[in-house]
């Protein structure tokens, strides 16, 4: 963050560079967005103000332990899955793109609820791409899912066999060189330590990382009530290393081959993550965990929404001709708005992949009306 921005002003509002979905066709951006779900990454983050008193914790750690976000490789971003092509192609409304803006502004967790495949657990991908905030920390939660297992992961098993093969070596080499030590160090723990995607995403980041809570729904009933704890103290202590007597201790992080320096066993966040919590509105949520939430409900997209959708990831140039597309997603919205159909955006997409190489007579047609966008509810 630059220092001039500590004063809360606002820098010059950035060049204009496309908005995606169309957010900026109909009114002009807002001088204070700095996510504007844009295909291209830009430095919109270091127009991020300080944060309100009560959400800073910049006080919470020295200057010399700031650490500087990973930068991933785009052959390593691409080999997973698209996530780099769904992220640079993602289609937000306007109000969306306000609401991850609001979530930014106020460091709040974003809690993303939606039907299955409209674009909830991409929106966090998209929001890490366009501002270089880093490799996503994705936590998908399941119904035995507890806080420290986001939070890290102690291999005590581990170091004890550890020690116990240290000790057995010494005994062989007592008995063959009387220069043997006597005395054998157990291995050092930060080898047997590693941060969950949670512990992680509070380390002192220079800028804010991405954490992604995927289908926080599924979790048991006390889960959000002890993350929320979390969030609102921006730090943890993990036991295990603050019975150390040591002041500092290395640790394995939740990126690839990350480690991170941790004093007196705490882990404690300079900027707060930019949290994306997503749901399939299968239960309720407590009311204290809502009211610290900045709530966004993705919308089953409409017809202008769809078609920017297959134009980002399916040119005209490399499907089907534009009438076969008009006529695919007026069976995706017909099957959606009057048949109560739950459908995935990627459905869409696939039907019109396929259709560029089947569409010939009617019984093809019929092929990838009825099995590529086949309802999800549909028993």
């Amino acid at each position: 963050m630059n220092e001039a921005d500590r004063d809360g002003s606002y820098p010059e509002p950035l060049p204009p560079t496309g908005v995606a979905g169309g957010a900026a066709a109909t009114a002009p951006e807002p001088d204070w967005w700095m996510y504007r779900c844009a295909s291209e990454p830009h430095d919109g983050i270091k127009r991020l103000p300080a944060a309100p008193p009560w959400r800073s914790f910049a006080h919470l750690v020295e200057p010399e332990e700031i650490l500087d976000p990973p930068h991933p490789t785009g052959a390593a971003e691409r080999r997973r899955l698209g996530r780099h092509l769904r992220a640079a192609t993602y289609q937000a409304d306007r109000e969306e793109i306000h609401l991850v803006n609001m979530a930014l502004l106020l460091r709040r967790p974003l809690l993303v609820t939606g039907r299955p495949g409209v674009g909830k657990s991409t929106l966090a991908y998209s929001i890490a791409h366009e501002l270089g905030l880093g490799p996503v920390l994705r936590w998908p939660v399941t119904s035995r899912s507890t806080l420290q297992d986001g939070q890290y992961h102690y291999d005590a098993i581990g170091r004890l066999q550890d020690v116990g093969l240290r000790e057995r070596m010494a005994e062989q080499s007592a008995r063959t060189d009387e220069g043997a030590p006597e005395g054998v160090q157990p291995p050092d723990i930060g080898r047997y330590l590693r941060l969950g995607p949670l512990g992680t995403a509070l380390l002192p980041w220079r800028t804010p990382r991405v954490l992604l809570v995927d289908e926080i729904d599924k979790s048991d009933v006390d889960f959000p009530n002890d993350l929320l704890h979390v969030f609102e103290e921006g730090e943890f202590t993990i036991p295990e290393l603050a019975r150390l007597s040591q002041p500092t201790t290395q640790v394995m992080t939740a990126d690839d081959g990350g480690w991170a320096q941790l004093r007196q066993g705490r882990v404690r966040c300079h900027e707060f993550p930019v949290v994306v919590m997503t749901s399939n509105e299968e239960r309720e949520f407590p009311s204290a965990f809502l009211r610290r939430c900045i709530r966004l409900e993705i919308r089953p997209p409409d017809r202008p929404k769809l078609a920017r959708l297959l134009a980002a990831h399916l040119p005209v140039s490399e499907g089907p001709p534009l009438s076969v597309r008009e006529e695919l997603i007026s069976e995706f919205l017909r099957k959606q708005d009057d048949e109560g159909a739950e459908l995935a955006n990627d459905q869409l997409l696939n039907a019109v992949r396929v259709a560029q190489r089947i569409w010939n007579d009617p019984e093809e047609r019929d092929l990838v009306r009825d099995h590529l966008m086949r309802p999800l509810n549909e028993g």
